[in-house]
């Protein structure tokens, strides 16, 4: 059973950083795309970043400049470096992987940015 296990959400003030990981197990199958997704309150769960098993590399706008991906392809990890961050930011964050066909959601992580 694949499960995708987030660690490194919390409280920080504006202009701090936070950084995310997720770690993928239960397959034995190559994780072709990895990324994160967020959920304010009210709102539609949108991408914030996502990671090819070849290194590349897509952002939300929002966040370029701010927050950077990567991955380790040995381990099934995939990390979120948020810096220079804003109140909204705030939102739950969660872990993507899409093995094979299928795509996976860990439980999501709080990230509160306060002002």
């Amino acid at each position: 059973q694949v499960q995708l296990v987030e660690s490194g959400g919390g409280l920080v003030q504006a202009g701090g950083s936070l950084r995310l990981s997720c770690a993928v197990s239960g397959s034995s199958r190559s994780i072709i795309t990895m990324g994160w997704y967020r959920q304010a309150p009210g709102k539609q769960r949108d991408l914030v970043a996502i990671i090819s098993s070849g290194g590349s590399t897509n952002y939300a706008d929002s966040v370029k400049g701010r927050f950077t991906i990567s991955r380790d392809n040995a381990k099934n990890t995939v990390s979120l470096q948020m810096s220079s961050l804003k109140p909204e930011d705030t939102a739950v964050y969660y872990c993507y992987a899409r093995i094979v066909i299928t795509s996976y959601w860990g439980q999501g992580t709080q990230v509160t940015v306060s002002s």
